[in-house]
C-alpha cells in the first residue's frame, strides 16, 4: 500500500493560523486534545477526553482523584505539540529531542528529582515497560542516539517506513528516563509533516496492536505499519476535510494561500 500523501504545508498553515488566531472550535484544538489525551492515556493518565478538553480550554478540570502530574503532562503535551509545529521542517537532532523532553516533564514530580534528568538523556537503567524489552545502557545512549540521528538525516527525504524504523530504534534505545513513548509519537507526527506524509495519532484503542508492532517489528514490519495506517486513515477522515474547508475559506478571504502571501491554494490531497 502506498503512503498517504498530503499537502503538509497547507495542513501546517491551517494549524498555525488557528493557533495564532485562537480559533475556538478548530482542527488545531481537536488535534491537540485528541493527541494529548491518547498519548498520555497510553502511559497511564487518568484524564478523560472531556477533562483533557477542559485543561486545554481553561487550564482546569472538574472531578476528583486526578493526579496533578496528569494535568501538568496534558498541558505540557499541548506545548510540546506547538514546538513540533514550529519546528516541523527542522532536521532531527539531540537538542530538539532534549527540548521536547524538558517541555513534556516541566513542573512534574520528576522534574524536581535529579534521578530523572529531565531535559537530558537518562543516567540510570530503564526498561520499555509495555514491551518488556531491555534498553541501551545510559553510558551508550549518547553514541547510539548520535548514530541513529546521523543515519536518519543522511538519508534525506523519508517515507512512512523510514519514520517507523526510526521510531522503533528510538524506543529500543529509550534515551530518556521517562516519556519516551510520547516523545517518539510527537516525533513521528513532526516527521510526517516534514515529509508530506499524512500524520496520525495512535489512539488508545490501538495500543495493544501498536505495542505488538513495536515488539515484533524486526520479525514482521507489517504489524506496526498496518496499525499506523489505520491511525492514518482515521486522521484523514476526521481532520483533513475540516482543514481543507478552512484552507479554502482562508484562500478566498486572503486572495491566496492560507498564509496570505499570494501562494496558490493547493488544498489537501
Amino acid at each position: 500500500m502506498e503512503d498517504a500523501v498530503i499537502d503538509s504545508e497547507t495542513l501546517l498553515d491551517v494549524l498555525l493560523h488557528q493557533r495564532e488566531n485562537r480559533v475556538g472550535d478548530s482542527v488545531y484544538k481537536m488535534v491537540q486534545c485528541d493527541f494529548a489525551y491518547n498519548s498520555n492515556r497510553m502511559e497511564g493518565s487518568r484524564l478523560t477526553p472531556e477533562q483533557t478538553r477542559m485543561v486545554f480550554g481553561r487550564g482546569e478540570i472538574s472531578g476528583e482523584g486526578i493526579p496533578l502530574d496528569d494535568i501538568l503532562e496534558a498541558m505540557n503535551h499541548f506545548e510540546a505539540f506547538d514546538a513540533v509545529l514550529d519546528r516541523s521542517g527542522d532536521p532531527l537532532d539531540a537538542d530538539l529531542l532534549r527540548s521536547l523532553h524538558g517541555i513534556l516533564k516541566a513542573g512534574t514530580a520528576q522534574a524536581k528529582n535529579p534521578l530523572y534528568s529531565v531535559g537530558d538523556y537518562k543516567r540510570y537503567e530503564n526498561v520499555v515497560g509495555a514491551l518488556d524489552l531491555p534498553t541501551t545502557p545510559p553510558e551508550k545512549v549518547e553514541a547510539e542516539m548520535e548514530a541513529l540521528l546521523r543515519g536518519y538525516e543522511r538519508a534525506g527525504r523519508h517515507d512512512l517506513d523510514d519514520v517507523l524504523s526510526f521510531h522503533v530504534a528510538f524506543e529500543r534505545i529509550h534515551p530518556f528516563s521517562d516519556g519516551n513513548g510520547r516523545i517518539g509519537r510527537l516525533i513521528m507526527f513532526k516527521e510526517c509533516l516534514r515529509n508530506g506524509i499524512a500524520p496520525f495519532i495512535v489512539t488508545d484503542d490501538l495500543r495493544a496492536f501498536y505495542i505488538r508492532g513495536l515488539q515484533r517489528f524486526h520479525e514482521e514490519r507489517g504489524w506496526l505499519r498496518d496499525t499506523c495506517l489505520t491511525a492514518q486513515d482515521r486522521f484523514i477522515e476526521r481532520y483533513l476535510p475540516l482543514a481543507e474547508s478552512y484552507a479554502e475559506a482562508m484562500a478566498a478571504a486572503l486572495g491566496g494561500g492560507p498564509s496570505g502571501d499570494g501562494r496558490e491554494g493547493g488544498g489537501i490531497r
